[in-house]
């Protein structure tokens, strides 16, 4: 019984001198961090890529819903921020007309990632893009 108590300390001291200062260093390092080359930015900004994530979000909401609602985009979003990586998250209003209803506005955002990273000229292929969710809107279309 005492050797097993010894031997669960020395496992634990082991543990906590050995394995886990090296498992730190290892976290700490750049080894998990992805470098795109794109910089994320704390200023809302209407870049062209904040513009082409914005037309790419609407194009998702209008496929996804033409069938039962008529949806107008304005023509900028309110704001558009690159989280890097070549994500972005969009925000912006949008006329909503159910068919047999009163047209509303709503506002929503959505967070989509561009997947060809550096290589812009896909950037106006639906199918390059990933909505990441689009809140407040799809709970009301739904």
């Amino acid at each position: 019984m005492y050797l097993l108590v010894i031997g669960i300390l020395a496992l634990l001291a082991f543990q906590a001198k050995v394995v886990m200062p090296y498992v730190y260093d290892i976290a700490a390092s750049g080894l998990f961090m992805e470098d795109s080359g794109d910089d994320p930015s704390r200023i809302s900004n209407h870049s062209s890529q904040g513009n082409k994530a914005f037309d790419q979000c609407n194009t998702h909401l209008k496929n996804e819903y033409a069938d039962d609602y008529t949806l107008s985009f304005s023509d900028q979003p309110d704001s558009s921020f690159n989280l890097g990586n070549y994500e972005y998250i969009v925000s912006a209003h949008v006329d909503i007309t159910p068919e047999d209803g009163v047209s509303y506005t709503k506002k929503y955002a959505c967070r989509i990632q561009y997947s060809e990273k550096d290589d812009m000229t896909q950037v106006d292929d639906p199918d390059n893009w990933s909505i990441l969710g689009i809140s407040e809107l799809e709970n009301d279309l739904d």
